[in-house]
């Protein structure tokens, strides 16, 4: 069975179902799958879907080629006319990230990243935010927050540390380095590298192992890894973006986009 009823071929992200095993696509190649408004909220709803979706056992997310997810398209999300409401207070903006992380962190069955390209950015929060994560031998990952004076979002804080140890998350976050797959299968971010053109398949084969098992049991077990390896979301995702709030008024913020824009080294002040 199969229903691709989340949304069409021209759809931001598209939702489709076949043996049990539900899958999200970032759709948006012509901006390596950088996530705007209307994507963050697509996103959110897919993950809310699979919840509720009884023919759903096992959830892959991954992204139309060539990228996984380049992170927030920073010409609408930080660029944008709603971008900067004050120097002097945190901007209003009309929609956080938050709500479609929350919902790929609160996805009670088990999922899996098929990471095809670049995973950068809020990008690499989504690949985080998956139990399982298979990379393509194209795959790259980074927290790039640092180099827009911005922080992290839930998962960098939440389960970076966890999964490849706290002195390499701190460097990673630190500094905003990227990686290739290999590195990233290295130090534990992901399972396993396989060639590009495989990941798909092998995604699929893992995932539909997964879905043989008992839906019941799948959750429960999924319920206890989180509740043994995590703390609770939800706080520290309310702290992580009051503070990207805060820190999107800075001048070093605005330094930051401008420097991507412009395509030129920022030039921070510590304002």
């Amino acid at each position: 069975m199969t229903d691709t009823s989340q949304g069409a071929a021209g759809e931001s992200v598209t939702y489709a179902v076949a043996d049990h095993v539900a899958t999200i696509t970032l759709n948006r190649p012509h901006r390596r799958n950088a996530l705007n408004w209307d994507a963050y909220a697509k996103l959110e709803a897919a993950f809310r879907r699979a919840v509720t979706d009884e023919d759903a056992r096992c959830v892959i997310v991954t992204g139309a080629d060539p990228a996984f997810c380049s992170g927030d398209d920073v010409g609408e999300i930080m660029a944008g006319p709603d971008a900067f409401a004050s120097r002097k207070a945190p901007p209003v903006v009309r929609h956080q990230p938050t709500p479609a992380a929350i919902a790929a962190l609160e996805c009670d069955k088990p999922v899996i990243a098929a990471v095809n390209g670049a995973a950068v950015g809020w990008g690499m929060e989504l690949a985080l935010y998956a139990d399982i994560r298979i990379a393509s031998d194209r795959a790259k990952f980074a927290e790039l927050f640092i180099k827009r004076g911005l922080v992290c979002d839930v998962g960098g804080f939440y389960r970076l540390p966890a999964i490849v140890g706290p002195a390499k998350a701190a460097e990673l976050l630190f500094t905003g380095d990227v990686i290739d797959a290999a590195e990233a299968a290295r130090v534990g971010l992901v399972r396993e590298v396989v060639p590009h053109d495989a990941l798909m398949a092998r995604a699929r084969e893992l995932a539909g192992r997964i879905a043989a098992n008992p839906p019941l049991a799948l959750r429960y077990m999924k319920e206890g890894l989180r509740r043994a390896a995590y703390g609770d979301a939800r706080e520290l995702g309310g702290w992580a973006i009051e503070t990207i709030r805060r820190l999107m008024a800075t001048e070093d913020h605005q330094e930051g986009v401008a420097a991507f824009m412009e395509k030129r080294e920022p030039r921070f002040s510590g304002r």
